[in-house]
């Protein structure tokens, strides 16, 4: 039989080092066979949760048992007065344990925490672990890095009148998380009315032609500074980044014809780019030539003048030399205007008499193309008979003339190059 099998001789337990149960008792009316003996063994798991219970009991105010005897009579304990407070203040204890734990959040990097207590502000908590009375506390979180979107697509009325539908886009995100919580309401809602409400305001100044060609880029900075404008007087705590125009339209209707009229504009613009660039290309070249021409009748004027005053000065000292001989001079003048005229001709003036000047003409030079005087023999050879027999009549009428009157007649100047 089982050692703890009641009703059994064999009431050996294994962990009291051989004693027995039920040996006797003491006077309490405890069984003895755990007290006597070698016990080093654990104790007893069902007696020490027997021992909380009692303890519990009575703290509650419930009836303690001191314990059964060996003829399982109770005790002597009697009856405690229950204490009526015991059980609310556990009660009290473990719900403030709660309380005080579910406290504890984190806040994380990208965001900041606005705590509210009783619905009024009263801090902005930064990243990390923090604690907050629940019940009390009311943290909201609010992420103030990530940039948000909204995008629109209105027909509005310009400024001549006309329909144009206009997609536009903005990015935003949150500047002062008190005022983003706090100030309004929904603030999505807000930042799209204050987008709407300047687009109108801006679409309503500009003629339609801009909006649809060149003036897009103007549109969307006018209406950027007016929409952060709005934000700030709202203090909603939003920091705008940028407003994009996706595209502008006219009403599909009348979408062909504005198509045409753009088309129209971009061919004029683009005519008058090119003219523009042809009159670049050629207004510096044409300027280019004309300080050329100006240098150039500069250069001349003053060669001219420096050629005048060489001239003027050269005058001067040649008649400083006449007055000091005229006779050398003037001779010495005379045969430099001879050598001047006769040194550019290729023709030849021989003086055969007096009354009958004879023009020579060199036939080899201008057949042969060379430049230096022909020799005697080639003269000869190319003479015309009538030249020669002229020539010979004049030699023999030279010679029955005077000594001077022969000398003059029978000298033959020859000029050539």
């Amino acid at each position: 039989m089982a050692w703890n099998e009641p009703g059994g001789g064999n009431q050996h337990d294994p962990w009291s080092g051989g004693g027995r149960r039920g040996s006797g008792s003491d006077g309490d009316g405890n069984r003895g066979g755990n007290n006597g003996g070698n016990n080093q063994g654990p104790p007893d798991l069902d007696e020490a949760l027997k021992k909380f219970q009692d303890k519990l009991n009575g703290m509650l105010g419930g009836k303690g048992k001191k314990g059964n005897g060996g003829g399982g009579k109770k005790g002597g304990g009697g009856n405690k007065p229950r204490n009526v407070f015991a059980l609310p203040g556990l009660l009290i204890v473990v719900a403030l344990a709660i309380w005080a734990a579910s406290g504890f959040y984190l806040v994380d990097q990208s965001e900041r925490g606005v705590v509210l207590r009783f619905g009024k502000y009263q801090e902005t908590v930064m990243p990390g672990l923090q604690w907050n009375p629940p019940l009390i506390d009311d943290v909201r979180m609010v992420n103030v890095t990530r940039v948000r979107s909204l995008t629109q697509t209105k027909s509005m009325l310009t400024r001549d009148e006309n329909i144009v539908e206009v997609e536009i886009s903005a990015q935003y995100r949150v500047a002062d998380p008190r005022n983003y919580v706090l100030n309004v309401r929904d603030p999505s809602l807000s930042i799209a009315n204050a987008l709407d409400s300047s687009l109108r305001h801006v679409v309503g100044g500009t003629d339609m032609i801009e909006i649809l060609t060149s003036g897009r880029e103007v549109l969307g900075s006018s209406v950027a500074s007016r929409l952060q404008n709005y934000l700030n007087t709202y203090g909603i705590g939003i920091a705008l980044q940028t407003i994009n125009i996706e595209s502008t339209a006219a009403p599909d209707p009348v979408i062909d014809a504005f198509d045409d009229v753009i088309r129209a504009r971009e061919d004029r613009q683009r005519i008058i780019n090119e003219a523009i660039a042809y009159a670049n290309s050629v207004i510096p070249e044409a300027q280019g030539q004309a300080q050329r021409i100006i240098e150039q009748g500069q250069g001349y004027r003053e060669s001219v003048v420096a050629e005048a005053q060489g001239q003027a000065n050269r005058f001067n000292s040649l008649l400083g030399e006449y007055q000091n001989s005229p006779e050398i001079m003037r001779e010495r003048m005379y045969l430099d205007s001879l050598q001047e005229v006769y040194e550019g001709t290729p023709k030849v003036l021989m003086d055969v008499s007096e009354n009958a000047p004879l023009m020579y003409l060199p036939l080899n030079q201008i057949n042969g193309g060379s430049s230096g005087v022909p020799s005697n023999q080639g003269s000869s050879n190319s003479l015309d008979p009538r030249v020669l027999e002229r020539l010979s009549s004049g030699q023999s009428s030279q010679n029955s003339s005077s000594g001077s009157s022969s000398n003059s007649s029978n000298s033959i100047r020859r000029e050539g190059r």
